[in-house]
């Protein structure tokens, strides 16, 4: 199939054609690929149990020098929980989701008959998607803001949702003190470089990375779009884009865990997957903008200036309303079941 054959057939629903369990965990397990990950890695494998799903950490995919302790790992498999715990309850199952923090740690997603319940976001897994653009630069609605707080609330995890210009240009200050490091060190450009799949083949052969599109970028071959990435990444111009999609947005969510523990950035992943889907239900976009939390020499004096005693401020994200871009992709659940 072609790139946009493959996103047709990805990002939707189910046919409902689920005969048998086998077929339905599987179909529970590719809600739970369709969540975020950082540098789409789909850091992720699945085992299948009796009256559970566990999804465990892929530590083959760590992105380590972006992310050196796995904060955004272990958040990513909170998001694929959350999916797959909304996923369930529609196919009447329970869903509830635990973390156990023995060897590498493992979510447990456990499954117990219950009546159905097709939630507005689960509705929304098909649509959401991080949205690398600009936005129009219009507020929100009180009703809306108050929805995405609650949506992005958790045990253990708070959402500060910052929407005043003053406190959207201190933290676009961090953004991009952030950011301009993140540029000029090799290792993180190697890094970023390796997770980008240029051109439409290239995607669909990998079913993982960031597709250039997705960023804003066009398609092309990998040479030619590994020069061009090479030659035309730099501070200044990277900071300039920033900084305008940063001020085109209706505001920006941090979320907050009260300890900096695996099980706490597992519900910081939770907290924000229930987010971006309710706002995704809303039609309001979001992207990820977590240089000033990725970069440890900034993130402690960004806590500071967000007013953060004792937690960790997890993740940054502007919000507002845009235009949907093209896709990543996902990997076949076949390719990260484990026995």
């Amino acid at each position: 199939m072609n790139y946009e054959q493959v996103v047709k057939n990805l990002w939707r629903h189910g046919d409902g054609q689920v005969p048998d369990q086998a077929a339905r965990l599987k179909a529970l397990i590719r809600y739970a690929t369709l969540a975020p990950s950082g540098h789409n890695t789909q850091c992720w494998r699945f085992r299948i149990a009796e009256g559970a799903i566990t999804i465990l950490p892929d530590l083959t995919r760590r992105t380590p020098v972006v992310d050196p302790d796995d904060h955004h790992l272990y958040v990513s498999l909170g998001c694929a929980a959350e999916n797959l715990s909304l996923a369930a309850r529609a196919f009447g199952m329970s869903g509830e989701v635990t973390f156990h923090a023995e060897g590498d740690g493992e979510v447990r997603v456990m499954l117990a008959p219950c009546q159905p319940e097709v939630s507005p976001l689960f509705e929304a897994i098909p649509a959401r998607q991080c949205s690398r653009t600009d936005y129009d630069g219009l507020p929100l609605a009180d009703e809306e803001l108050g929805r995405l707080q609650a949506a992005g609330t958790g045990q253990g995890v708070s959402i500060s949702l910052l929407t005043e210009k003053k406190a959207i240009e201190k933290v676009l200050e961090y953004v991009l003190q952030a950011n301009g490091r993140q540029i000029a060190n090799a290792a993180f450009r190697q890094e970023l470089e390796g997770w980008i799949r240029f051109g439409e083949h290239e995607a669909v052969e990998a079913g993982d990375g960031l597709f250039a599109r997705s960023m804003g970028s066009p398609a092309t071959p990998r040479w030619l779009g590994r020069w061009l990435f090479r030659a035309l990444l730099r501070q200044g111009a990277e900071n300039a884009k920033v900084a305008r999609q940063v001020r085109s947005s209706a505001g920006i969510a941090v979320f907050i865990s009260a300890a900096d523990d695996r099980a706490h950035w597992v519900e910081a992943g939770r907290c924000y997957q229930r987010f971006a889907l309710q706002a995704t239900a809303l039609g309001i976009c979001n992207a990820f903008i977590n240089q000033p939390v990725e970069e440890a020499s900034v993130r402690p004096s960004f806590a500071e200036a967000l007013g953060i005693v004792g937690g960790r401020p997890d993740l940054v994200v502007r919000f507002g309303r845009g235009k949907a871009m093209p896709r990543s992709l996902r990997r076949p659940v076949e390719a990260v079941l484990v026995p």
